[in-house]
């Protein structure tokens, strides 16, 4: 069965998000986005309100809410999207790494379990997930988080923050837990998918030569094209190039809002007992 992918794209964060779909029938949505203006705290749903109207409109079925990481530069809408449409929140089960560097950078506190336990389902190597008649297929691709999802369905796979459109590159790995030796090896894992296998990205920020925004190449241009890795760049040579680059990139905008939402699959820390949440800023003296 031949599913259908569709793409919402959010300006804001430069975010891509992807509903898969069977004709009338079953859904994942992967890699929401929940708009958050961070000088004023607030939270609407405007995007995740279009895939809302989309799925109904297609008379669809939600099944997964997958999440490739835990995503720095936007906040997930996966929990509002659970309230509204249903589906089972899932993200790599290396999450509990993630969870234990951050809530140690936020002070969480004994009332946060970096456990997993807020997502519905962990996932790992190998398995897969029935979408209808079709199946999900889970590739661990750590190396810009530990907890590196790229899932594969059909002739499609969508790589998260892993890999950009050709001209732009490859994902940053100075995050905790990040490894330029494990990302080239995780790339390597998804080239080495057929040719033909289209690959959805996460961001795209377009480039001075390219101003309007894509979400989707495939393996063999990748191979061929991309400008941080290629069939004729090698492992020594991409670990050193892509260490040197991450050593200047600014921090993203939304980092510490983002990273704390989504380590709790897409939920603010509770309420003090003002009935108000809050988003910690960790503050360094020069």
């Amino acid at each position: 069965m031949t599913l259908t992918v569709t793409p919402f794209f959010d300006p804001a964060t430069f975010s891509y998000s992807y509903v898969v779909s069977e004709p009338g029938g079953a859904a994942a949505i992967i890699d929401t986005v929940l708009d958050f203006d961070p000088v004023s705290g607030r939270a609407t749903t405007t995007n995740a309100d279009q895939i809302v109207a989309f799925v109904r409109e297609q008379g669809l079925q939600v099944e997964w809410l997958l999440e490739t990481h835990i995503h720095a530069d936007h906040l997930s809408a996966a929990q509002y999207l659970k309230k509204q449409l249903g589906g089972t929140v899932a993200v790599g089960a290396a999450v509990t790494q993630v969870q234990l560097a951050f809530s140690r950078v936020f002070n969480a506190g004994p009332d946060f379990p970096a456990d997993g336990s807020q997502f519905d389902r962990l996932l790992n190597e190998g398995e897969e997930l029935a979408l209808g008649a079709s199946a999900i297929k889970v590739l661990a691709t750590p190396g810009h988080t530990p907890a590196c999802i790229t899932y594969v369905v059909e002739n499609n796979a969508f790589v998260g923050d892993t890999l950009f459109m050709p001209d732009y590159g490859t994902a940053r790995t100075d995050f905790p837990g990040g490894d330029a030796d494990q990302l080239y090896a995780s790339i390597q894992k998804i080239l080495a998918l057929p040719d033909d296998t289209k690959l959805y990205m996460c961001h795209d920020y377009g480039t001075k030569t390219r101003t309007e925004f894509a979400c989707q190449t495939t393996v063999a241009r990748e191979r061929a094209e991309n400008i941080h890795i290629n069939d004729n760049i090698d492992q020594a040579t991409f670990v050193e190039f892509r260490t040197c680059r991450d050593r200047d990139l600014a921090a993203p905008r939304l980092l510490y809002p983002a990273v704390q939402f989504n380590m709790r699959a897409g939920a603010f820390a509770a309420p003090e007992d003002n009935g108000q949440a809050y988003i910690k800023i960790p503050v360094r003296y020069a």
